[in-house]
């Protein structure tokens, strides 16, 4: 009897460790910086249509993924839910909200940071990881029509998308709230040197902004942006969200939420958990022509 009890307790302890080494390889992800995060894996939902990052196609133009990703940031900023996420620092300072109307709320975010497919079918938080490796928060910086239009002309710089032009290409913004053109047949105005693959915009002319959340753009409007942390912090081409977001005046602000999150909330609560066929393809948002 006890050598049987020992068997049994020897059996159970085997399959308990392999139940737990089963359940954290299924709930941990290594992000593109080291860092080790826990997945929460009760997270399911479903995608009517393959959502398109991979090979680089949301640097190459409008994809279905970059719709639905800038749709989930202008989303939670839309719905003020982005106000829970201020940090203590802004709210001490009296930065609580965001300050202008929903009608002047956009959202911008690199195609570069849009790394792989979705499959059609069933989708959870690993799937959202590998979309996005990175522990990217989401941010707001306050811009004049005349600066995102800046902004948009410089982060379409490597447009049209070559292997010589691809590394330039990480910065192409996909957008929700706004529609704009590049003009490829007109030549990029290359500035002073930004970074390694950029130049800032020495004049504009190959982008236009036709509307702005179905309404005339206004350069001289001030328009709340929302995308990420390394955007304000000058990433890739962002340098109009870098000086603006250092000036002393500035009100941008870097919140708490963690984009992934902010994506998966915008599934749950918005989509009832099912990508249909609202994105089945791009939405006709970024015109290159």
């Amino acid at each position: 009897m006890k050598l049987f009890e020992k068997g049994m307790s020897f059996i159970l302890a085997v399959a308990l460790c392999c139940s737990l080494a089963a359940g954290a390889g299924a709930s941990t992800f290594t992000d593109a910086h080291g860092n080790v995060i826990e997945l929460d894996d009760s997270l399911e939902a479903y995608t009517a249509s393959v959502l398109h990052g991979a090979d680089g196609a949301a640097c190459k133009g409008e994809t279905n993924l970059g719709d639905l990703w800038a749709d989930a940031l202008r989303w939670f900023a839309v719905s003020w839910k982005i106000n829970e996420f201020f940090g203590e620092d802004d709210v001490a300072a009296g930065i609580t909200q965001i300050t202008v109307d929903a009608d002047h709320i956009v959202a911008l975010w690199n195609g570069g940071n849009l790394k792989t497919d979705i499959a059609e079918g069933k989708l959870g938080a690993e799937e959202l990881a590998n979309v996005l490796p990175y522990p990217n928060t989401v941010a707001v910086c306050y811009m004049t029509g005349a600066q995102l239009l800046e902004q948009l002309e410089a982060c379409s710089q490597g447009l049209p998308f070559t292997e010589e032009t691809a590394a330039a290409c990480n910065a192409f913004m996909q957008v929700s709230g706004l529609k704009y053109t590049v003009d490829t047949a007109k030549a990029y105005d290359k500035g002073e040197a930004y970074g390694d693959n950029w130049f800032k915009a020495a004049s504009l002319g190959r982008v236009a902004i036709g509307e702005v959340n179905g309404k005339p753009f206004d350069p001289e409007a001030v328009y709340a942006v929302v995308t990420s942390n390394a955007n304000v912090k000058g990433m890739d081409a962002s340098y109009v969200f870098k000086s603006i977001a250092a000036a002393e005046d500035e009100k941008a602000v870097i919140t708490t939420a963690v984009v992934r999150d902010v994506v998966w909330t915008y599934l749950a609560e918005e989509l009832a958990n099912v990508v249909g066929e609202g994105y089945a393809e791009a939405q006709g948002r970024i015109t290159i022509r």
